[in-house]
């Protein structure tokens, strides 16, 4: 039987969750090499005017972070069970990081 899925009413109660289902500091590398690497290929998609480039943003994204989960934290990513709260969840790490409030 599955493990039951918290209930979250809003993403303050959400956060501190998510940030304990990031607790292996290379999953948060991860994430962080992920998150900057969409953020390096939408700046290039729009500098270059090149759109076609767009479709590699969930590749990088997703793809660095379940890397992380699967390899490094063992868990399953935070996306399976809250899917918008785990996208804003992403950012606000990547930003928390940036001002050391969240280490990598």
């Amino acid at each position: 039987m599955a493990a039951s899925i918290p209930k979250f009413d809003n993403f303050a109660v959400f956060y501190p969750f998510y940030l304990s289902e990031h607790s292996n500091r290379f999953c948060r590398r991860m994430h962080f090499i992920g998150s900057t690497l969409v953020l390096l290929t939408l700046l290039f998609s729009i500098v270059s005017a090149q759109p076609a480039y767009l479709w590699l943003l969930p590749v990088f994204g997703y793809g660095c972070a379940w890397i992380g989960h699967f390899v490094f934290e063992k868990n399953r990513p935070a996306t399976f069970k809250a899917p918008l709260y785990s996208l804003i969840g992403d950012w606000v790490m990547y930003r928390d990081m940036w001002l050391g409030r969240v280490t990598f």
